[in-house]
């Protein structure tokens, strides 16, 4: 499984940005995708993650801001980021699994600043 991360970008406080994550490769059957990310001198950390029954989980940071969503026609995962404010800075990772193996994708930097 092979993984592409976009829409990163540099934002205002209070901004917008929608994340994508496509995953490509031969027999995908992926059970659940997430997405991570990384702030500068901080470990990297669980942001959502969606199930394929499309159960979701979101960390408590980002509840009632961002929103993710599964498009599994065409294999691509979203991060709609609202409200974003400045320690939502981080380089953003989606991290796929399949039969008890997790696939990483390069990260896509968020920038929030003013």
């Amino acid at each position: 499984v092979q993984l592409q991360a976009s829409g990163g970008g540099l934002v205002q406080p209070g901004g917008s940005l929608r994340l994508s994550c496509a995953a490509s490769g031969s027999g995908l059957s992926i059970n659940a995708m997430g997405w991570y990310r990384q702030a500068p001198g901080k470990q990297r950390e669980l942001v959502t993650l969606i199930v394929r029954n499309g159960n979701t989980h979101y960390t408590d940071s980002v509840k009632g801001r961002f929103t993710t969503s599964w498009d599994d026609v065409k294999n691509i995962v979203y991060l709609q980021m609202n409200s974003l404010k400045s320690e939502d800075t981080a380089v953003y990772y989606c991290k796929a699994a399949q039969s008890g193996l997790s696939f990483w994708g390069l990260g896509t930097l968020v920038t929030v600043s003013s």
